[in-house]
């Protein structure tokens, strides 16, 4: 599952376009923030537009990224409001302002609309150590594995030199990509062959620490109260809420007071807050010393469209597109701001050339570390793109290991006869698939929920072999789907064999085979780490593959062993991750390694609907047991009433779905039939109570996020002294109270961000008249896909539906990964 990004509005809709596919700030696997149904973009309309005004709120605007480790904003409430300004524009607002909030589909929403908080999910303003927790220790567990990152990358590249202005290397990369730009010099003579990038670089000779199991973890500090103090004090008097302080402080430090009085559009950094808020920040701080032309605000702007450049999806931004926005945002230069940027090493800047449609990408060069360049005698078009380091280092530390895996030979576990034989016994595409991964050591399975079958007869093919293989799936209901697929998870003995035999030496481990992708990652679920640091297996199948992003992928490729085999899994027509990148489709399009396409339909009236919308067709289909049902509705209030109707009483009746087996999927948080209304709505019939704890009963149906990106769905056990008690995937979670209200929300409706990963015998899904701008075929295809026996469509669209269906594809995202793995890899037959 996955969230949605901040409500941002039309200003970077040219240049940073969310669209209604960008997530926002926290909940199972991006961050949530509301996008406002008018307009499901990535900024305001212009510098000077109102906070507030016309669109929603301001949003949390978090990042959420579960597998940074770095603070994710959200001073905001757990609907995901962030903090917003008066009309004027003036100063931070208060947080929590109304507004329209539909859902996007960039990098964000996890399933909480305001689950992203601060760092490590709770540094609360009096300093004190945070309560070790679940998020706490996944978070420690990545930054473990992002440091092994960064030490690789060190080998490669050296960091840009900062402090100089408009000189040095970025100066001169930006003279060299302005002459480009106009003619005067063919790219071929401006930019000089880059050093080849080493392969693989050595073991290193200290193996990283092995990630601890939650109870081992030591919680984070929080910022020192005395440093809180003074931050509330300088936030104070420039007129913004002292509550920002603790996320202030974590974010800038020790000397967060004297960064933010030197530097006061520093405060840009904080989720939440938007441009037009720092900049009365700044005006009460500075006065008369404040000006648009300052380079301290350049620098800050263009930091913050790369920033929601990431949540609508995109790694990098094109230069050209990234000026003409800094200058709706009132930058009197935007060039100049680039290159400030750039010289204090804020950004990094990269060169890849443009290929004709259909054509394989060329090499690149540039930023964190170039490959080869192409011929000096050939002169060919380039695109400059500007991205922020740690995003530049993920991709490119996720294409050396996609690259090390296609380019190295797989572990030789069992001769190719007994390959052979494993894929004889299977049938149709899970034979291909067998003899696929018998020889090389990534492979991509594309195919609908049907599909997960042949998986899992890759998996017990591979650990009847004796292989260590197991299934990540990106959250808890994913790897209960396909544990059910795997009958419990043990492996059946090989016929024939003897059951007093020994095992082999390296014997195929028992019990459940499928874990969640942060669990192997953090070492609390799966096989654990190996003395060298990595995951202890020889096989990993990744399901919902679509779903991960580019840091989540480069973090488990760098901890896949050498010589180990990794299959991405997944249906290519759902919702892209709600973190940066396309991992999964970039892969498809630049054909490195085999692809085995599904020959096995979904099954049924609710398949051949689903299908056809994955083709661009919405098709009437003959339901004789009432798989699919449409209900066509006037407005969102009458939207509400029927949905309500539905779960409690008509589903149960006819269908003889319960009410806790039914999900109510809609296109966004806010507006009148959006989650937090129909949440609202359902709990009064469902389980009316007073809720006396943060707004929560015992029996409440929840959407948990730990950490910016996951979306645990569960129930309200009970509320005590230590917290929330929640049942979460058969485990009971305890939510500290101060939590409660950033990670915890209803879940009786949930978004399709939210929602992917998931399948309930019963959907209900919710499309107010509002929500139109909203919807593209991956969201349709991603919500009424989550049905198995039952589909109610409460819709009030009208033609808006098929028109979406055929016309609005995926938004398009600005990636790297194709160009960084085509120097590296050939191209598979």
């Amino acid at each position: 599952m996955s969230t949605e990004p901040e409500p941002t509005s039309e200003d970077p809709t040219a240049t940073v376009d969310a669209g209604p596919e960008t997530p926002g700030t926290a909940d199972e696997a991006g961050r949530t923030a509301d996008v406002p149904v008018s307009d499901a973009h990535a900024g305001d309309a212009d510098a000077g537009r109102p906070v507030g005004e016309g669109a929603g709120d301001a949003g949390t605007g978090d990042r959420g990224a579960a597998s940074a480790g770095v603070p994710s904003a959200g001073a905001g409430p757990a609907d995901g409001e962030g903090a917003t300004g008066p009309a004027d524009g003036g100063v931070v607002g208060d947080a929590g302002s109304a507004g329209s909030d539909v859902e996007s589909s960039g990098p964000g929403d996890s399933g909480g609309e305001g689950a992203s908080g601060s760092p490590a999910g709770s540094v609360e303003g009096g300093g004190e150590a945070a309560q070790v927790s679940e998020a706490e220790a996944e978070l420690a567990a990545q930054q473990v594995e992002r440091e092994r990152i960064a030490r690789r990358k060190a080998e490669k590249q050296r960091p840009i030199d900062a402090g100089g202005k408009l000189s040095g290397t970025a100066a001169d990369l930006l003279a060299a990509v302005r002459a480009v730009e106009s003619g005067e010099k063919p790219a071929a003579t401006v930019f000089g062959d880059p050093t080849p990038a080493p392969r693989r670089p050595a073991p290193e000779t200290a193996p990283p620490p092995r990630p601890v199991r939650a109870e081992q973890a030591a919680g984070p500090a929080g910022p020192a109260p005395e440093t809180v103090q003074a931050v509330r004090r300088v936030l104070a008097e420039g007129g913004a809420p002292e509550a920002l302080a603790p996320q202030t402080a974590a974010l800038l430090g020790e000397g967060a007071e004297e960064a933010l009085r030197a530097d006061p559009w520093q405060l840009l950094r904080v989720g939440g807050v938007r441009p037009e808020q720092a900049d009365g920040f700044a005006r009460a701080l500075l006065g008369a010393a404040c000006g648009p032309d300052d380079e301290r605000r350049g620098r800050a702007v263009t930091v913050w469209l790369l920033e929601q450049a990431a949540l609508a999806g995109h790694t990098a931004l094109e230069l050209p597109r990234l000026t003409a926005t800094l200058a709706q945002r009132g930058v009197p230069d935007p060039d100049a701001a680039v290159q400030s940027t750039l010289a204090e090493g804020e950004a990094l800047a990269f060169q890849d050339a443009v290929e004709e449609p259909g054509a394989r990408p060329g090499p690149a060069s540039g930023g964190a570390g170039g490959t080869d360049a192409p011929d000096e005698d050939e002169e060919r078009p380039v695109r400059v793109l500007i991205g922020l380091e740690r995003f530049a280092l993920a991709e490119e530390s996720l294409a050396d290991g996609l690259a090390r895996l296609v380019n190295s030979a797989p572990k030789q576990d069992g001769s190719a006869a007994d390959w052979e034989r494993a894929a004889d016994s299977a049938q149709g595409a899970a034979a291909d698939l067998i003899r696929a991964v018998a020889g090389h050591g990534l492979v991509l399975h594309t195919g609908g929920e049907a599909s997960l079958a042949e998986p899992a007869a890759l998996l017990r093919a591979a650990r009847e072999l004796g292989l260590r293989a197991w299934a990540a799936a990106p959250g808890p209901l994913g790897r209960d789907r396909f544990a059910a697929q795997m009958g419990g998870g043990t492996p059946p003995a090989a016929p024939g064999s003897d059951p007093t035999a020994p095992a082999p030496e390296a014997s195929a481990p028992v019990g459940p085979a499928a874990v969640t992708l942060a669990g192997l990652l953090a070492g609390t679920e799966g096989p654990g780490r190996d003395a060298d640091g990595a995951l202890d297996l020889d096989l990993l199948v990744v399901l919902d593959a679509p779903q991960l992003d580019i840091e989540a992928g480069a973090l488990l490729v760098e901890s896949l062993p050498d010589g180990a085999r990794l299959v991405l899994a997944g249906d290519p027509a759902v919702l892209w991750s709600a973190g940066p990148g396309r991992v999964f489709a970039d892969l498809l399009t630049a054909r490195v390694c085999p692809q085995v396409a599904s020959r096995h339909p979904d099954p049924g009236p609710l398949g051949e609907l689903v299908s056809g919308i994955g083709i661009g067709e919405l098709a009437q289909v003959d339901a004789p047991g009432k798989e699919v049902v449409i209900v066509p509705v006037r407005d969102a209030g009458e939207a509400v009433h029927r949905t309500v109707q539905l779960v409690a009483d008509s589903v149960p009746r006819a269908i003889g779905v319960p009410a806790e087996d039914t999900q109510v999927i809609t296109p966004g948080h806010g507006g009148a039939a959006g989650t937090r209304a129909l949440n609202a709505a359902l709990k009064q019939r469902l389980n009316p109570g007073p809720g006396r704890f943060g707004g929560f009963d015992p029996g409440d149906r929840v959407a948990y996020s730990p950490v910016p990106g996951r979306t645990l769905p569960g129930r309200v056990v009970k509320a005590d002294a230590d917290g929330l008690h929640l049942s979460c995937a058969g485990e009971t979670v305890v939510v500290p109270q101060e939590r409660v209200e950033r990670s915890v929300r209803h879940g009786w409706a949930l978004t399709a961000h939210q929602a992917v990963g998931g399948r309930w015998p019963a959907v209900v899904v919710v499309l107010p008249g509002d929500a139109a701008q909203a919807l593209s075929r991956p969201w349709i295809y991603t919500a009424f896909g989550r049905a198995v026996r039952h589909l109610s469509v409460v819709q009030g669209v009208e033609q808006a539906l098929p028109r979406a269906v055929a016309e609005v594809p995926a938004k398009p995202r600005t990636t790297r990964l194709p160009v960084l793995l085509a120097p590296q890899v050939p191209v598979a037959d």
